[in-house]
């Protein structure tokens, strides 16, 4: 039987290789493509605080998570939810669930993810419905009218995952309608027409006198005299 696992994380803040811990994991199972009623869900304590942008996003607080269990108490019991050879999904998943947990387990030396098994409903969705100006948990919920009714309570590891596994089974049955080196393209292009720091607009007139005069005074002050 064909068997998949959906899993979220919430995290102390963004960036693993800068101490970050995660203090939350759920997951579900998938088995043959029915949604199961099998599933993981702990909070863990991370050894360190959570910050205030990560406490805004989901609102797990230091207090809540003080006399949970830690990371290497919990994560073999993770690894034996999720088996050793089916296949992993996460949302924005290669951007961050799957290297924020690869380095905490391969930390205390347990084995990591694998990239072959690993998915990514973001990226799925980036293939597979062209026409989303969002790929985000709620807009791909709304575009396939999937329910965030269980979201209205807070934002959950446990919770998320559920969305998320109902909208991998959509994904999985929509044909793709870009290809990857379209999406790469698109990336760049937008990543070029995006305004950085020092990308000034050209002038399509000339400066009037008055600029001109303020100019050769300030040119004359702080250039010509250096």
């Amino acid at each position: 039987m064909a068997r998949i696992i959906c899993f979220d994380i919430e995290t102390t803040g963004f960036e693993y290789a800068k101490g970050e811990r995660i203090i939350e994991i759920g997951a579900v199972e998938i088995l043959d493509g029915v949604l199961t009623d099998k599933t993981y869900h702990q909070y863990i304590n991370p050894e360190r605080p959570i910050s205030i942008d990560s406490y805004n996003v989901h609102k797990i607080s230091n207090e809540f998570v003080a006399d949970k269990p830690t990371f290497p108490q919990i994560a073999q019991k993770f690894l034996d939810f999720i088996g050793p050879d089916c296949v992993i999904v996460a949302h924005n998943g290669k951007g961050f669930d799957f290297p924020f947990i690869n380095y905490q387990l391969e930390e205390i030396e347990l084995p990591r993810i694998s990239l072959d098994r690993q998915e990514d409903t973001m990226l799925m969705a980036q293939r597979k419905v062209a026409d989303l100006r969002s790929y985000s948990l709620d807009s791909l919920a709304k575009y396939f009218n999937i329910s965030l009714e269980s979201r209205e309570g807070g934002h959950g590891a446990l919770i998320d995952t559920e969305i998320l596994a109902k909208i991998y089974l959509e994904l999985a049955q929509k044909a793709d309608e870009k290809t990857v080196a379209e999406i790469a393209a698109e990336q760049h292009a937008a990543f070029l027409a995006t305004p950085r720091v020092n990308d000034f607009p050209g002038r399509s007139f000339e400066p009037t006198a008055e600029e001109l005069a303020l100019h050769t005074k300030w040119y004359e002050k702080n250039v010509k005299k250096s």
